[in-house]
């Protein structure tokens, strides 16, 4: 749920600058639903490789 409404907060800023920049509905669509896309991916491989780390540190002083 957290990705989810992380990803539908992004989309709507996406989509308002996206459009405020280019006066496009097109290009404002298409940049606001592939950028978020990307970077919710990008957040939850971020947030995996982080709990990786945090997880062998605390092995390691343990």
């Amino acid at each position: 749920m957290k990705t989810l409404s992380f990803a539908l907060m992004h989309f709507s800023i996406a989509f308002a600058l996206a459009y405020l920049l280019t006066g496009s509905l097109v290009v404002g669509g298409l940049l606001a639903v592939i950028e978020p896309l990307v970077n919710t991916f990008g957040y939850t491989l971020h947030e995996r490789i982080w709990r990786k780390i945090e997880s062998n540190r605390a092995a390691v002083l343990a």
